[in-house]
């Protein structure tokens, strides 16, 4: 009986060392376990922080509109765009014509300028044509001076 006693003891132990490592193995399990539901809680949070940014992403930009409100939008918008494309067409040939007077009005202006760069030259060249000939007048006087004043020394 006593060996039969120990043998259930035995027994015993043995189950309980087992249930002791069953215990280990459980705790290491829920640990883990609420390592990934805490990280899981906070993916979960982040991703509804994305949410929220990106739905008022779509409201600022207005992709939370219905085709039915872009219709009723751009039906608004039309005129105001038929407008001012009339303007913007009416304002070309204006445009156009004031280059063309602009381009004319450089042109003659350099045209001009031409003509009063050409008439100074002109007057210049008249004034260094007399430098010349006084010049020439008066290297023929120092000659005939010199001239006269080896004559005199004679």
């Amino acid at each position: 009986m006593s060996s039969e006693l120990g043998k259930k003891i035995e027994q015993l132990e043995e189950e309980k060392m087992k249930l002791g490592l069953d215990v280990d193995i459980h705790k290491l399990e829920t640990q883990k376990l609420r390592k990934e539901k805490n990280k899981a809680e906070e993916d979960l949070y982040s991703l509804k922080i994305d949410y929220k940014k990106l739905r008022m992403s779509i409201r600022t930009v207005g992709l939370d509109k219905t085709s039915e409100q872009w219709r009723q939008k751009i039906k608004e918008e039309k005129p105001r765009a038929d407008h001012w494309e009339k303007k913007f067409q009416d304002a070309q040939p204006r445009e156009d014509a004031l280059k063309k007077s602009f381009l004319e009005h450089r042109s003659r202006n350099s045209l001009i300028k031409l003509k009063a760069s050409l008439s100074r030259i002109e007057e210049l060249k008249g004034k260094v044509e007399e430098l010349e000939t006084t010049l020439r007048d008066s290297k023929i006087r120092v000659e005939l001076l010199e001239a006269n004043n080896d004559h005199c020394k004679e």
